[in-house]
């Protein structure tokens, strides 16, 4: 079952072309790599499939559905979770209201519906659960602005499992942290996909991208030049002289 379908699609700004006839599909349940060097559009894809821009040709399709030209927080609604690199939890409240909050974004993003179906304790108990699948048990009442960068990035990957999406696309999870760190947060997506959860993973850190995807793709110039398993795609010469290279230097920056 598709659950994410990017169609034909293209975005220009000014004369400069962004992105050009991009086509990719992310089936239930897998993982996906997305790599690529800066200036390849990775960004501008990611803000179309959030709905933060409007492709000029082509279309995103979500469960099924065309919401390619829906707001961001109908996306949401339908299934979509997106983690940034920069985070931006509220640092004057706790770790457990924090992800409460996006426990219960589904129902109190609608006013509608928030006086009537809001449920502070069914909320809090999602929000403890979420912050124990990604390590930060025990770290509830902890005020955020105390969380090093580590725990703050496993923060931002619990406020996004507390929306129950059907897909998470993570926007450099693994940036700014240390070996160990990296290794560790790759680890919990890895066992987050292993239960069913369908995961789209924007990352610098090669090292533990194909560690543990099972599927990689690359943009360059905006373009989709590559598509498939990890090791072949790693191995592709066009990927090599696009990407790997530049990556290397970075790694070793």
């Amino acid at each position: 079952m598709t659950t994410l379908h990017v169609e034909s699609v293209s975005i220009r700004f000014g004369g400069v072309r962004a992105l050009t006839d991009v086509n990719f599909s992310v089936q239930k349940g897998e993982f996906v790599g997305l790599i690529g060097p800066n200036g390849a559009g990775k960004t501008t894809l990611l803000k179309i499939i959030a709905g933060i821009l409007t492709p000029d040709t082509g279309r995103v399709v979500l469960e099924g559905e065309d919401v390619t030209r829906l707001p961001t927080a109908k996306r949401v609604r339908k299934g979509l979770a997106i983690t940034h690199q920069i985070v931006r939890p509220f640092r004057s409240m706790t770790t457990l209201d924090n992800t409460a909050l996006a426990a219960g974004y589904k129902i109190t993003s609608n006013p509608l519906t928030a006086a009537f179906h809001w449920r502070r304790a069914q909320q809090s108990a999602r929000a403890a659960e979420m912050l124990a699948k990604v390590g930060l048990a025990g770290l509830e009442d902890r005020d955020v602005s105390a969380l090093p960068l580590g725990n703050l990035k496993r923060l931002e990957v619990a406020r996004a499992l507390a929306l129950d999406p059907s897909i998470i696309i993570l926007d450099e999870p693994l940036a700014g942290l240390n070996h160990r760190e990296a290794e560790r947060q790759a680890d919990t997506l890895a066992a987050l996909n292993a239960e069913g959860l369908t995961i789209v993973l924007i990352e610098h850190n090669l090292r533990e991208l194909v560690r543990v995807s099972k599927r990689l793709l690359v943009l360059d110039g905006g373009k989709m030049i590559a598509d498939g398993e990890p090791a072949q795609v790693m191995s592709d010469p066009a990927v090599r002289e696009a990407y790997v290279g530049k990556a290397d230097d970075h790694a070793a920056a």
